[in-house]
């Protein structure tokens, strides 16, 4: 069951008509949204809805035990949480590519291991709910949140179906007074629910699925012939279907849980027009780059200790929030490379200051456009199937082949588009979506639904799964 299927309306509405029936308690519309949450889950593939159960169950078991210890003996808890969840993610997410690695250092070593195939299926989702239920339990460790008593609430935090597959990957501390404090549907979240909720389709369905994904699959499926024309163009159009894909997630996420009366936080603020590739992670997927900066990088030592302890720290981060995205060495081709060039940015952090005083407004968009470049290069190892098509597409762009071959009418729609989206995030670099939406009066929000709702079901493009369902 995903956002843009006629299936979601309908369970949506459901719900929604469902969480609002006057006399019910607050404990009753808990015990409904949980159970909307199970369906929506168990929609995917049932037996998994009893591995997310399991899963959020032990951690909240694990929590309430590093509560009621001493301060002196909660560790033991906390190595379990961490040993349980890493244990569970590193089983179903990279069994296949531990074992085929396994198999390639014994090789070289001369030793023939023919392993039997794991045939893993990756549960849907469990990158983002095992990292929210982590975070929970080291908080806990910290003392920064109180443990959940409740199973039933814990439940709903870890499930709560809007943003349980793909995000925003929510923290415990932001969440828990909401499950305290009794919601509903208001006129004011419904207004903007309902316009966020429109607005996440319309970058799914007519941007990333119509007008984006036909430039894209050309360029990087195996054995594409590719000039230099094909390479930039399929790798700007891979730049606005991965934005237009995953921001329409979380857009639709932030507006259904809106409907229902709740928050969740932003997750991508303008990450185009980024100005510098640490404003870049600042914008880009803020809930995981948030996350791995306060349990990774922090635990790591963070900014504690010498400049090149520092510089390791952030490598060390950035290479496996690469592995997070994927279990393939070009996700960790792709956070090498973040994390290189955010090395490069802060050593040369004064220099660029200077650089940026001296030129003014225009020095702020080269370095908005630099950054671009760099974005759109590193791309590349991120859709690609493997470093020898990325190496291609890369030696495509760099070295100009003489193309007799005009661009096709999608792909010059597609670089229109982009640019727009470019230009879109520039202007809107400073602000706030959601209250830019709140600011709007009912005239303007109703021709801005009309435009939404014809451009999404006009749509001609082909369904296509979320991208970050595989993460």
């Amino acid at each position: 069951m995903t956002f843009d299927s006629l299936t979601f309306v309908g369970f949506f509405i459901a719900v929604v008509a469902l969480f609002n029936l006057p006399g019910l308690s607050w404990s009753l519309r808990k015990n409904l949204l949980l159970g909307a949450s199970f369906v929506f889950y168990g929609a995917w593939n049932p037996p998994f809805l009893l591995l997310l159960i399991g899963s959020a169950t032990m951690d909240w078991w694990l929590a309430l035990r590093m509560a009621d210890a001493g301060k002196g003996i909660r560790k033991p808890w906390l190595v379990a949480s961490l040993i349980a969840n890493l244990g569970l993610l590193g089983f179903f997410k990279y069994g296949d590519f531990l074992r085929n690695n396994t198999q390639s250092l014994l090789a070289l070593a001369g030793i023939d291991w023919q392993p039997a195939g794991f045939d893993i299926l990756l549960p849907v989702g469990i990158s983002f709910y095992t990292f929210q239920s982590l975070s929970y339990c080291i908080d806990v460790y910290r003392g920064e949140v109180r443990a959940q008593r409740s199973l039933r609430d814990y439940l709903l935090f870890v499930g709560f179906f809007p943003q349980l597959v793909a995000g925003p990957i929510v923290r415990y501390h932001d969440f828990s007074a909401q499950l305290h404090t009794p919601r509903r549907t208001t006129s004011e979240g419904f207004t903007l629910g309902l316009s966020l909720l429109l607005l996440g389709l319309f970058e799914k369905v007519v941007l990333a699925d119509s007008v984006f994904a036909p430039v894209v699959d050309p360029v990087f499926q195996a054995g594409a012939s590719i000039d230099t024309a094909a390479a930039w163009t399929g790798t700007i159009a891979f730049a606005g279907q991965i934005f237009c894909d995953f921001a329409g997630y979380s857009t639709c996420a932030i507006g259904c849980a809106a409907m229902l009366g709740f928050w969740l936080p932003d997750n991508f603020r303008a990450p185009y027009a980024a100005v510098g590739f640490s404003d870049f992670w600042r914008r880009w997927h803020v809930s995981l780059s948030t996350w791995l900066r306060d349990y990774l990088y922090v635990s790591l030592g963070g900014n504690r200790g010498s400049r090149l302890f520092t510089l390791r720290n952030l490598m060390l981060t950035m290479l496996l929030g690469g592995l997070w995205h994927g279990a393939a060495w070009t996700f960790v081709a792709w956070g090498a490379f973040h994390g290189l060039v955010l090395v490069g940015e802060r050593l040369s952090r004064p220099l660029l200051e200077r650089a940026g005083t001296m030129l003014g407004g225009f020095g702020t968009l080269l370095g908005g456009l630099i950054t671009l470049l760099g974005v759109l290069i590193a791309w590349v190892w991120f859709r690609a199937p493997d470093f020898a098509h990325a190496a291609k597409i890369h030696q495509a762009m760099f070295v100009v082949t003489d193309s007799s071959a005009a661009l096709s009418a999608d792909a010059k729609i597609a670089l229109i588009v982009f640019g727009l989206l470019w230009l879109m995030h520039w202007l809107l670099r400073h602000h706030d979506l959601r209250r830019w939406l709140r600011q709007r009066d009912a005239l303007s929000l109703a021709v801005i639904w009309a435009i939404l709702a014809v451009a999404i079901v006009l749509s001609p493009g082909v369904s296509r799964a979320f991208i970050y369902f595989q993460f």
